[in-house]
C-alpha cells in the first residue's frame, strides 16, 4: 500500500464516514490543528523528566482521539471519543504539581529552556485549536468534552512548561509595561 492516493489532489478529503469534504472545511480546519499540536508536543518529548515524559505521550494520545472525534461527523458507540475522565486527569496532574511550583504573581513570558519553550509553543497552538474547534462547534454538533480538554489542555502546557523551566533552574520573566 502506497501512502499517496492522489484522492486529495483537488482539494477534497474523506471523513471517517467516508463523505467528501474540503480541505479548507472548519471540521479539517480544527482536527488538522489538533494535528499540529500533537506534532509539537512530540516535538517536547523527551524533557529529561520521566514523568513529565509519560504525561505527554497520554496527552499525544488523547490528541488523536480527539481528531479522530471531531473527523467523524456521525459516531456511534464503537467509535474513539473524548470523555470529560481525560480532562481530569490533566486536572490531576496540574493540582499534583501545585506543591512544586511557586503561586504566579503576574502573567510569564513564554519561554525558558528548550523543554520549556516548547511547551510553551505547544500550548499557543493548542489555543489556536480550541478556536477552531469551537468555530466548528458554532457550524455543527461536536462532542463537547473534545473542546473542555483542548481548553485544559492548553493549561497543562503552561503549567508543564512552568515545571519543566523550574526543574531546570530558569527562572520565569514577567512582562514590562
Amino acid at each position: 500500500m502506497t501512502i499517496y492516493t492522489g484522492r486529495g489532489d483537488e482539494g477534497q478529503t474523506d471523513l471517517r464516514t467516508m463523505d467528501r469534504v474540503s480541505k479548507a472545511s472548519p471540521r479539517i480546519e480544527a482536527y488538522g490543528t489538533v494535528d499540529e499540536v500533537n506534532a509539537t508536543v512530540g516535538r517536547v518529548r523527551p524533557t529529561g523528566y520521566d514523568d513529565v515524559d509519560e504525561q505527554l505521550r497520554a496527552i499525544q494520545n488523547h490528541l488523536h482521539i480527539v481528531q479522530a472525534d471531531f473527523a467523524n461527523p456521525d459516531p456511534d458507540t464503537e467509535d474513539p471519543q473524548m470523555t470529560a475522565e481525560r480532562t481530569d486527569r490533566l486536572e490531576e496532574w496540574m493540582d499534583a504539581y501545585d506543591d512544586e511550583l511557586e503561586p504566579l504573581q503576574s502573567f510569564i513570558l513564554p519561554g525558558g529552556g528548550d523543554a520549556g519553550a516548547r511547551l510553551h509553543h505547544a500550548r499557543a497552538v493548542c489555543r489556536r485549536a480550541e478556536r477552531r474547534a469551537v468555530a466548528l462547534a458554532s457550524e455543527e454538533e461536536i462532542n463537547e468534552a473534545a473542546v473542555v480538554y483542548l481548553n485544559r489542555l492548553s493549561d497543562a502546557l503552561f503549567t508543564l512548561a512552568r515545571v519543566v523551566n523550574q526543574r531546570d533552574g530558569v527562572a520565569e520573566e514577567a512582562p514590562e509595561y
